[in-house]
């Protein structure tokens, strides 16, 4: 783990460097072409991320020296200020820098600029870019059409092997995804892929319809991406195909957009699991921020009053033995923390949409065994320790001490094993209703569990204690 932390602290180390590196060579190189060169070194994140360190004076100059296409491929880098480098610059040179992006990148781009500017770069660039550019923005953000891109190679199930590698070495010019070749008839039907490799390998006298692997995973454009999300990334593939219903093959989604869009899957079901309606970022506004955490904070706030309410139903147990309310976190906490594991571990298992009603009824029975024994070594220890603290440091009879251990730890049992149930429950009755289950949140789950902890805890000590050992 060590090793690891010095390696990452190490890597920004080095990037920092090299940032400090490109922002003096940009600010004391005036020859373009030495500039040029000598920037081939550096990666274009590394670039991208020195932009912020530059004047406008000397942005103007790298773009220059670089030309657009390097500086399409450093600007899909950026991550922030996007608007304020497109406006630094001309139209004309706008548009050539975005023509230049992968169309993918170059949506992302355009979606991040004032409309009026993202109109007039669209208008001044080359026709057939502008159409596959529209065509990715026309489609809604959770379909996959709006993550794929034309960066690939499309080759004619007609062609010979020469034919083939001929039209590969003209078209990756202008495409550098060639890992994987995509094949189509005369008709632009999508017919499967070509491995780069077997195409490499083949000889003049080979048949290259014969190279074509026709079983390769396809997906379709207006499909949810949340849906085909799992399926894709099983195939772990470098890039996938895009087809519409008609066959045709319209771009390609790569590993990239996979990774990016996992991430983004990832990040946005924790924000659910911390009680958020979606994600946040340092710079969001005060109030969007408030708008998206008060709806489940005031769900929470009745939820905690309920709580609240069964616990001064036992207020005559408090008054009687005061003592018990030192442990009401210990229960409280320990019902959480098993809720929200379960919550977690069933949220992932539901990712499977191939999972049958047995296995989710396995799940559950599983859950529930695990908060059981969990609860039964837990409990025991409580039992034992809890007692012997009460006994030796708070100087309470024996009885009276192992009476309020022996609560605690049948509590914790208790509790342990229906917030077990609850935390697997919960989300597949929000799954079977058609609503994501990791809104099934984690302050959701423990405000349930809490309310079912307060009421054992109590509950006991009162039977307990009260009714049974007359303490």
């Amino acid at each position: 783990m060590l090793s690891g932390q010095v390696n990452f602290m190490n890597m920004e180390l080095n990037q920092d460097n090299n940032i400090r590196e490109i922002v003096e060579l940009i600010r004391n190189q005036t020859d373009d072409d030495v500039l040029k060169a000598e920037l081939k070194d550096y990666h274009d994140n590394d670039i991208a991320d020195s932009l912020k360190s530059l004047t406008v004076a000397e942005r103007k100059h790298l773009y220059k020296a670089i030309g657009p296409e390097r500086t399409g491929e450093i600007f899909s880098y950026l991550k922030e200020d996007v608007d304020k480098f497109i406006n630094e610059i001309n139209i004309n040179q706008a548009a050539r820098i975005v023509e230049e992006m992968d169309t993918d990148d170059a949506v992302d781009l355009l979606d991040q600029i004032d409309d009026r500017i993202e109109d007039q770069i669209l208008e001044k660039m080359d026709d057939k870019v502008e159409e596959e550019i529209r065509l990715i923005q026309s489609y809604d953000l959770e379909e996959l059409g709006s993550l794929m891109t034309t960066n690939f190679i499309k080759l004619n199930i007609l062609y010979t092997v020469k034919q083939a590698m001929r039209e590969l070495i003209r078209q990756s010019e202008d495409n550098d995804n060639i890992d994987t070749l995509y094949v189509v008839d005369s008709n632009d039907l999508y017919c499967g892929v070509v491995d780069l490799r077997d195409l490499i390998k083949a000889r003049d006298s080979d048949k290259f319809n014969e190279l074509v692997i026709t079983s390769y995973p396809a997906v379709y454009d207006h499909e949810k991406i949340s849906d085909c999300l799992e399926e894709i990334r099983s195939y772990s593939e470098n890039s996938i195909p895009v087809l519409d219903e008609g066959q045709h093959l319209l771009g390609v989604i790569t590993a990239t957009d996979i990774i990016e869009t996992v991430d983004e899957e990832i990040s946005e079901d924790y924000a659910k699991l911390g009680g958020l309606s979606a994600q946040e970022d340092l710079h969001e506004p005060l109030f969007e921020s408030m708008k998206k955490r008060l709806p489940w904070l005031a769900a929470l706030l009745v939820l905690g009053i309920g709580v609240s309410a069964v616990v001064g139903i036992f207020e005559n147990v408090v008054k009687e033995i005061a003592i018990i309310v030192c442990f009401q976190s210990l229960v409280l906490d320990m019902a959480g923390n098993v809720g929200t594991q379960s919550l977690a571990v069933t949220i992932r298992v539901l990712m499977d949409e191939e999972i049958s009603a047995k296995e989710k009824f396995q799940l559950i029975f599983k859950e529930v065994r695990v908060g059981f024994f969990n609860g039964l070594l837990l409990g025991t220890a409580s039992l034992i320790f809890i007692g012997l603290y009460i006994y030796l440091f708070k100087h309470y009879p024996l009885a009276f001490s192992f009476g309020v251990s022996a609560c605690v730890g049948t509590a914790l049992l208790t509790a342990m094993l229906i917030s077990s149930l609850v935390g697997t429950v919960v989300p597949i009755l929000f799954d079977k209703i058609h609503v994501d289950p990791a809104v099934a949140s984690g302050p959701f789950i423990t405000t349930i569990n809490d309310l079912v902890a307060v009421v054992s805890y109590y509950g006991l000590a009162w039977v307990l204690l009260l009714n049974v050992m007359h303490l």
